[in-house]
Protein backbone atom coordinates (compact mmCIF):
# COMPACT_ATOMS: atom_id res chain seq x y z
CA UNK A 1 0.00 0.00 0.00
CA UNK A 2 1.34 3.60 -1.23
CA UNK A 3 0.35 7.38 -1.10
CA UNK A 4 -0.53 8.55 -4.12
CA UNK A 5 1.85 10.82 -6.54
CA UNK A 6 0.83 13.46 -5.85
CA UNK A 7 1.14 13.48 -1.63
CA UNK A 8 4.49 11.83 -2.41
CA UNK A 9 5.12 15.30 -4.62
CA UNK A 10 3.50 17.50 -2.49
CA UNK A 11 5.75 16.09 0.58
CA UNK A 12 9.16 16.51 -1.51
CA UNK A 13 8.09 20.21 -2.51
CA UNK A 14 7.54 20.64 1.70
CA UNK A 15 10.90 19.27 2.44
CA UNK A 16 9.20 16.39 4.54
CA UNK A 17 10.17 13.61 2.30
CA UNK A 18 12.70 12.37 4.81
CA UNK A 19 10.02 12.15 7.24
CA UNK A 20 8.18 10.53 4.50
CA UNK A 21 10.18 7.82 3.78
CA UNK A 22 10.86 7.29 7.31
CA UNK A 23 6.92 6.58 8.02
CA UNK A 24 6.63 4.35 4.47
CA UNK A 25 9.70 2.40 6.09
CA UNK A 26 7.93 1.78 9.31
CA UNK A 27 10.10 3.31 11.25
CA UNK A 28 10.03 6.27 14.29
CA UNK A 29 10.11 9.80 13.30
CA UNK A 30 11.38 12.14 15.60
CA UNK A 31 9.92 14.84 17.71
CA UNK A 32 11.94 17.66 15.05
CA UNK A 33 10.12 15.80 12.64
CA UNK A 34 6.78 15.77 14.27
CA UNK A 35 7.23 19.86 14.63
CA UNK A 36 7.82 19.78 10.78
CA UNK A 37 4.67 17.88 10.09
CA UNK A 38 2.04 20.49 12.19
CA UNK A 39 3.71 23.42 9.99
CA UNK A 40 3.53 21.89 6.65
CA UNK A 41 1.07 23.98 4.40
CA UNK A 42 -0.28 20.85 2.28
CA UNK A 43 -2.96 19.80 4.72
CA UNK A 44 -3.86 16.76 2.30
CA UNK A 45 -0.65 15.25 1.48
CA UNK A 46 -0.14 15.28 5.33
CA UNK A 47 -3.77 13.44 5.43
CA UNK A 48 -2.37 10.93 2.96
CA UNK A 49 0.59 9.77 4.89
CA UNK A 50 -1.47 9.34 8.36
CA UNK A 51 -4.09 7.67 5.91
CA UNK A 52 -1.31 5.25 4.79
CA UNK A 53 -0.91 4.20 8.05
CA UNK A 54 -3.90 3.96 9.31
CA UNK A 55 -5.15 1.45 6.45
CA UNK A 56 -2.26 0.01 7.16
CA UNK A 57 -2.85 -1.52 10.66
CA UNK A 58 -6.57 -1.25 9.99
CA UNK A 59 -7.77 -1.25 6.69
CA UNK A 60 -11.43 0.74 6.71
CA UNK A 61 -12.62 -0.48 9.71
CA UNK A 62 -13.47 2.53 11.73
CA UNK A 63 -14.60 1.86 15.57
CA UNK A 64 -17.64 2.81 17.98
CA UNK A 65 -19.47 1.54 21.00
CA UNK A 66 -22.69 2.07 22.49
CA UNK A 67 -22.08 3.73 25.82
CA UNK A 68 -23.39 6.29 27.92
CA UNK A 69 -21.89 8.84 30.25
CA UNK A 70 -22.64 9.41 33.63
CA UNK A 71 -21.14 12.71 36.04
CA UNK A 72 -22.52 11.94 39.55
CA UNK A 73 -21.38 15.50 40.54
CA UNK A 74 -19.91 18.78 39.12
CA UNK A 75 -19.09 20.29 42.14
CA UNK A 76 -14.83 20.44 42.44
CA UNK A 77 -12.38 21.91 43.83
CA UNK A 78 -10.12 22.48 41.31
CA UNK A 79 -9.64 25.95 39.38
CA UNK A 80 -8.93 24.49 36.25
CA UNK A 81 -9.16 27.96 33.87
CA UNK A 82 -10.21 25.90 30.49
CA UNK A 83 -12.98 24.24 32.66
CA UNK A 84 -17.08 25.17 31.73
CA UNK A 85 -18.35 21.95 33.91
CA UNK A 86 -16.95 22.32 37.59
CA UNK A 87 -19.09 24.19 39.74
CA UNK A 88 -17.01 25.66 43.26
CA UNK A 89 -18.16 24.99 46.62
CA UNK A 90 -19.93 28.59 46.70
CA UNK A 91 -21.86 27.86 43.87
CA UNK A 92 -23.23 24.45 45.10
CA UNK A 93 -26.65 25.39 45.69
CA UNK A 94 -27.37 27.68 42.74
CA UNK A 95 -25.35 25.47 39.66
CA UNK A 96 -23.67 22.80 41.10
CA UNK A 97 -25.26 19.17 41.80
CA UNK A 98 -24.20 15.78 43.15
CA UNK A 99 -26.35 12.28 43.27
CA UNK A 100 -27.75 10.06 45.26
CA UNK A 101 -26.03 6.70 44.61
CA UNK A 102 -29.64 5.76 43.97
CA UNK A 103 -29.78 8.31 41.04
CA UNK A 104 -26.76 7.45 39.50
CA UNK A 105 -27.10 3.59 39.60
CA UNK A 106 -30.44 3.97 38.28
CA UNK A 107 -29.62 6.45 35.68
CA UNK A 108 -27.05 3.66 34.26
CA UNK A 109 -29.78 1.40 34.72
CA UNK A 110 -32.29 2.87 32.59
CA UNK A 111 -30.06 2.09 29.83
CA UNK A 112 -30.31 -1.35 29.28
CA UNK A 113 -32.59 -1.70 26.85
CA UNK A 114 -30.76 0.31 24.94
CA UNK A 115 -27.79 -2.37 24.42
CA UNK A 116 -25.12 -0.05 26.23
CA UNK A 117 -21.80 -2.38 26.56
CA UNK A 118 -19.93 0.68 28.34
CA UNK A 119 -20.58 3.49 31.18
CA UNK A 120 -17.92 6.00 31.60
CA UNK A 121 -18.02 8.33 34.98
CA UNK A 122 -16.13 11.00 35.47
CA UNK A 123 -16.41 13.48 38.18
CA UNK A 124 -15.35 17.07 40.09
CA UNK A 125 -13.03 16.51 42.80
CA UNK A 126 -16.00 17.00 45.43
CA UNK A 127 -14.53 17.92 48.98
CA UNK A 128 -17.09 16.08 50.86
CA UNK A 129 -17.94 12.69 49.72
CA UNK A 130 -16.37 9.92 50.99
CA UNK A 131 -14.07 7.02 48.99
CA UNK A 132 -16.93 4.87 49.79
CA UNK A 133 -19.64 6.95 47.36
CA UNK A 134 -16.95 5.63 44.79
CA UNK A 135 -16.39 2.31 45.68
CA UNK A 136 -20.28 1.83 46.39
CA UNK A 137 -21.29 3.33 42.50
CA UNK A 138 -18.98 0.85 41.10
CA UNK A 139 -20.28 -2.13 42.86
CA UNK A 140 -24.08 -1.37 42.32
CA UNK A 141 -23.33 -0.62 39.01
CA UNK A 142 -21.17 -4.69 38.78
CA UNK A 143 -24.21 -6.39 40.67
CA UNK A 144 -26.97 -4.87 38.47
CA UNK A 145 -24.92 -4.94 35.02
CA UNK A 146 -22.38 -7.57 35.49
CA UNK A 147 -21.78 -7.24 32.11
CA UNK A 148 -21.25 -3.57 31.32
CA UNK A 149 -17.59 -2.56 31.27
CA UNK A 150 -17.03 0.28 33.71
CA UNK A 151 -14.50 2.79 32.65
CA UNK A 152 -14.15 5.38 35.34
CA UNK A 153 -12.27 8.27 37.13
CA UNK A 154 -9.33 10.15 35.41
CA UNK A 155 -6.06 10.10 36.91
CA UNK A 156 -6.66 13.64 37.92
CA UNK A 157 -9.81 12.38 40.10
CA UNK A 158 -7.56 9.32 41.45
CA UNK A 159 -4.59 11.38 42.50
CA UNK A 160 -7.11 13.58 44.13
CA UNK A 161 -8.88 10.26 46.05
CA UNK A 162 -4.93 9.48 47.08
CA UNK A 163 -4.43 12.38 49.05
CA UNK A 164 -7.73 13.22 50.46
CA UNK A 165 -7.78 9.49 51.82
CA UNK A 166 -4.61 8.81 52.51
CA UNK A 167 -3.94 5.79 50.01
CA UNK A 168 -0.82 5.53 47.58
CA UNK A 169 -1.99 4.95 43.39
CA UNK A 170 -1.95 1.47 43.36
CA UNK A 171 -4.33 1.06 46.75
CA UNK A 172 -6.81 3.56 45.17
CA UNK A 173 -6.73 1.49 41.56
CA UNK A 174 -7.29 -2.04 43.91
CA UNK A 175 -9.82 -0.75 45.88
CA UNK A 176 -11.48 0.43 42.92
CA UNK A 177 -10.74 -2.68 40.77
CA UNK A 178 -12.50 -4.55 43.60
CA UNK A 179 -15.56 -2.69 43.19
CA UNK A 180 -16.25 -3.22 39.58
CA UNK A 181 -13.09 -0.75 37.75
CA UNK A 182 -12.85 -2.29 34.49
CA UNK A 183 -10.47 0.48 32.57
CA UNK A 184 -9.58 4.56 32.99
CA UNK A 185 -10.59 7.26 30.95
CA UNK A 186 -8.06 9.71 29.69
CA UNK A 187 -8.86 12.87 31.05
CA UNK A 188 -6.70 15.43 33.08
CA UNK A 189 -3.95 15.51 30.61
CA UNK A 190 -4.54 18.72 29.21
CA UNK A 191 -0.83 20.17 28.14
CA UNK A 192 1.74 18.45 30.17
CA UNK A 193 4.10 21.08 29.55
CA UNK A 194 5.15 22.68 32.77
CA UNK A 195 4.55 26.22 31.60
CA UNK A 196 1.23 25.86 30.48
CA UNK A 197 -0.17 23.81 33.16
CA UNK A 198 1.03 26.60 35.60
CA UNK A 199 -1.65 28.89 33.82
CA UNK A 200 -4.69 26.62 32.91
CA UNK A 201 -4.60 24.13 36.07
CA UNK A 202 -1.83 24.51 38.13
CA UNK A 203 -3.95 23.59 41.53
CA UNK A 204 -4.42 20.01 40.14
CA UNK A 205 -2.32 16.51 39.45
CA UNK A 206 0.99 17.44 37.71
CA UNK A 207 1.83 15.90 34.50
CA UNK A 208 4.48 13.72 36.17
CA UNK A 209 1.74 12.38 38.63
CA UNK A 210 -0.63 11.75 35.61
CA UNK A 211 1.65 9.67 34.25
CA UNK A 212 2.31 8.16 37.02
CA UNK A 213 -0.99 6.53 37.63
CA UNK A 214 -1.28 5.46 34.30
CA UNK A 215 1.83 3.51 34.55
CA UNK A 216 0.63 2.03 38.04
CA UNK A 217 -2.51 1.17 36.00
CA UNK A 218 -0.99 -0.77 32.95
CA UNK A 219 1.40 -2.48 35.79
CA UNK A 220 -1.82 -3.68 37.85
CA UNK A 221 -2.98 -5.30 34.06
CA UNK A 222 -6.07 -2.16 33.71
CA UNK A 223 -5.94 -0.74 30.10
CA UNK A 224 -6.15 3.05 30.01
CA UNK A 225 -6.92 6.23 27.49
CA UNK A 226 -5.01 9.07 26.79
CA UNK A 227 -5.89 12.50 25.62
CA UNK A 228 -4.35 15.92 24.95
CA UNK A 229 -6.51 19.60 25.23
CA UNK A 230 -4.94 21.47 22.35
CA UNK A 231 -5.90 25.04 20.88
CA UNK A 232 -5.35 26.94 23.77
CA UNK A 233 -1.84 28.57 25.00
CA UNK A 234 0.11 25.92 24.13
CA UNK A 235 2.84 25.94 21.54
CA UNK A 236 3.26 23.31 18.59
CA UNK A 237 6.54 21.96 20.12
CA UNK A 238 4.79 21.35 23.80
CA UNK A 239 2.13 19.45 21.83
CA UNK A 240 4.49 16.99 20.66
CA UNK A 241 6.10 17.27 24.29
CA UNK A 242 3.17 15.92 25.43
CA UNK A 243 2.77 13.15 22.67
CA UNK A 244 6.86 12.16 23.51
CA UNK A 245 5.74 11.49 27.25
CA UNK A 246 2.81 8.77 26.47
CA UNK A 247 5.07 7.52 23.98
CA UNK A 248 7.58 6.96 26.14
CA UNK A 249 5.13 5.57 28.78
CA UNK A 250 3.79 3.38 25.94
CA UNK A 251 6.83 1.97 24.93
CA UNK A 252 7.04 0.54 28.75
CA UNK A 253 4.05 -0.46 29.47
CA UNK A 254 1.60 -0.94 26.27
CA UNK A 255 -1.19 0.04 28.63
CA UNK A 256 -2.91 2.80 26.00
CA UNK A 257 -5.36 1.79 24.14
CA UNK A 258 -5.80 5.08 22.11
CA UNK A 259 -4.85 8.72 21.51
CA UNK A 260 -7.71 11.51 21.78
CA UNK A 261 -6.99 14.92 21.00
CA UNK A 262 -9.96 17.21 22.87
CA UNK A 263 -10.48 20.79 21.07
CA UNK A 264 -10.54 23.30 23.13
CA UNK A 265 -14.10 24.78 23.82
CA UNK A 266 -14.04 28.70 24.64
CA UNK A 267 -17.93 29.22 26.13
CA UNK A 268 -18.18 29.67 29.67
CA UNK A 269 -14.56 29.54 31.16
CA UNK A 270 -12.08 31.76 32.16
CA UNK A 271 -9.72 31.79 29.16
CA UNK A 272 -12.63 31.33 26.58
CA UNK A 273 -12.54 35.23 25.60
CA UNK A 274 -9.12 35.10 24.44
CA UNK A 275 -8.54 32.11 22.34
CA UNK A 276 -11.46 31.39 19.52
CA UNK A 277 -12.42 27.87 18.87
CA UNK A 278 -9.85 25.58 17.11
CA UNK A 279 -10.03 25.52 13.62
CA UNK A 280 -11.03 22.45 11.47
CA UNK A 281 -7.49 22.89 9.93
CA UNK A 282 -5.73 22.39 13.26
CA UNK A 283 -7.66 19.32 14.34
CA UNK A 284 -7.27 17.56 11.30
CA UNK A 285 -3.38 18.10 11.15
CA UNK A 286 -3.53 17.38 15.17
CA UNK A 287 -4.88 14.04 14.24
CA UNK A 288 -2.62 13.29 11.00
CA UNK A 289 0.82 13.87 13.25
CA UNK A 290 -0.76 11.99 16.44
CA UNK A 291 -0.95 8.68 13.81
CA UNK A 292 2.07 9.63 12.31
CA UNK A 293 4.40 10.21 15.52
CA UNK A 294 2.51 8.17 18.13
CA UNK A 295 4.10 4.63 16.47
CA UNK A 296 3.14 2.25 19.51
CA UNK A 297 -1.12 3.61 19.81
CA UNK A 298 -3.05 1.10 18.39
CA UNK A 299 -6.06 3.71 17.37
CA UNK A 300 -6.25 7.46 17.16
CA UNK A 301 -10.12 8.78 18.05
CA UNK A 302 -12.02 11.65 16.49
CA UNK A 303 -14.20 12.74 19.80
CA UNK A 304 -17.62 13.62 17.63
CA UNK A 305 -18.79 15.49 20.43
CA UNK A 306 -15.67 17.77 20.73
CA UNK A 307 -15.45 18.19 16.76
CA UNK A 308 -19.14 17.86 15.29
CA UNK A 309 -20.18 14.73 13.32
CA UNK A 310 -18.64 16.30 10.17
CA UNK A 311 -15.43 16.95 10.82
CA UNK A 312 -15.00 13.76 12.76
CA UNK A 313 -15.97 12.04 9.56
CA UNK A 314 -13.86 13.59 7.50
CA UNK A 315 -11.13 12.60 10.41
CA UNK A 316 -11.46 9.52 8.79
CA UNK A 317 -9.32 10.13 6.19
CA UNK A 318 -6.09 11.68 8.60
CA UNK A 319 -5.24 9.14 10.55
CA UNK A 320 -8.85 8.33 12.78
CA UNK A 321 -10.33 5.11 13.34
CA UNK A 322 -11.87 5.21 15.92
CA UNK A 323 -15.29 7.77 16.73
CA UNK A 324 -15.90 7.08 19.93
CA UNK A 325 -19.53 5.78 20.51
CA UNK A 326 -23.68 6.53 20.98
CA UNK A 327 -22.13 8.75 24.17
CA UNK A 328 -25.55 9.09 25.82
CA UNK A 329 -25.99 12.38 27.88
CA UNK A 330 -22.44 14.48 27.33
CA UNK A 331 -22.02 17.34 29.79
CA UNK A 332 -18.61 18.53 29.77
CA UNK A 333 -18.09 19.35 26.69
CA UNK A 334 -22.11 21.04 26.12
CA UNK A 335 -21.52 23.01 29.11
CA UNK A 336 -18.42 24.19 27.60
CA UNK A 337 -20.49 25.39 24.08
CA UNK A 338 -20.84 21.98 22.11
CA UNK A 339 -24.08 22.45 19.53
CA UNK A 340 -23.62 18.80 18.75
CA UNK A 341 -26.08 16.44 19.94
CA UNK A 342 -25.96 14.88 23.08
CA UNK A 343 -25.98 11.50 21.57
CA UNK A 344 -25.78 9.47 18.45
CA UNK A 345 -27.85 6.36 17.36
CA UNK A 346 -25.83 3.37 16.30
CA UNK A 347 -27.59 4.05 13.02
CA UNK A 348 -26.33 7.54 12.87
CA UNK A 349 -23.13 6.48 13.18
CA UNK A 350 -22.94 3.54 10.58
CA UNK A 351 -24.40 6.25 7.96
CA UNK A 352 -21.31 8.71 8.98
CA UNK A 353 -18.38 6.12 8.59
CA UNK A 354 -20.24 4.18 5.41
CA UNK A 355 -20.41 8.05 3.69
CA UNK A 356 -16.68 8.15 4.62
CA UNK A 357 -16.25 5.12 2.63
CA UNK A 358 -15.34 3.11 6.04
CA UNK A 359 -16.88 0.33 7.39
CA UNK A 360 -18.48 0.81 10.95
CA UNK A 361 -17.04 -2.21 13.30
CA UNK A 362 -18.28 -2.29 16.86
CA UNK A 363 -15.90 -2.60 19.30
CA UNK A 364 -16.14 -3.11 23.36
CA UNK A 365 -13.55 -1.81 26.15
CA UNK A 366 -11.14 -3.26 25.00
CA UNK A 367 -11.11 -2.62 20.82
CA UNK A 368 -12.54 -6.31 20.74
CA UNK A 369 -14.68 -6.21 17.67
CA UNK A 370 -18.43 -7.67 18.16
CA UNK A 371 -19.30 -7.08 14.77
CA UNK A 372 -18.56 -5.34 11.48
CA UNK A 373 -21.41 -4.04 10.00
CA UNK A 374 -20.84 -4.53 6.08
CA UNK A 375 -22.70 -2.12 3.99
CA UNK A 376 -26.22 -2.29 3.70
CA UNK A 377 -27.97 -4.51 0.90
CA UNK A 378 -28.22 -2.18 -2.12
CA UNK A 379 -32.88 -1.42 -2.42
CA UNK A 380 -34.15 -3.84 -5.18
CA UNK A 381 -34.70 -2.27 -8.54
CA UNK A 382 -38.09 -1.70 -9.21
CA UNK A 383 -40.16 -3.33 -11.91
CA UNK A 384 -41.37 -0.98 -14.99
CA UNK A 385 -44.38 -2.35 -16.86
CA UNK A 386 -45.78 -1.11 -19.61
Amino acid sequence: MTISSLAHRALERDGLGPIRDTVLAGSRISDADAVKLFETADLPALGALANHVREARHGDLTFYNRNVHLNPTNVCVASCKFCSFARKDDQRASEGYTMSLDEAVEKVLSRRPLGITEVHIVSGLHPDLPFEYYTELLSRIRKAWPTLAIKAFTAIELHFFAEKFGMTYEQVLRRLMEAGLDTLPGGGAEIFAPRVRRKICDDKATAEQWLEIHRTAHRLGVKTNATMLYGHIERLDERVDHMRRLREVQDETHGFQVFIPLAFHPEHNMIGKAFPKPTGYDALRTLAVARLYLDNFDHVKAYWVSLGERLAQTALAFGVDDLDGTVLEERIYHMAGSTVPQALSERSLHELIRAAGRVPAERDSLYHVLKVHDAPAPAAALKVTA
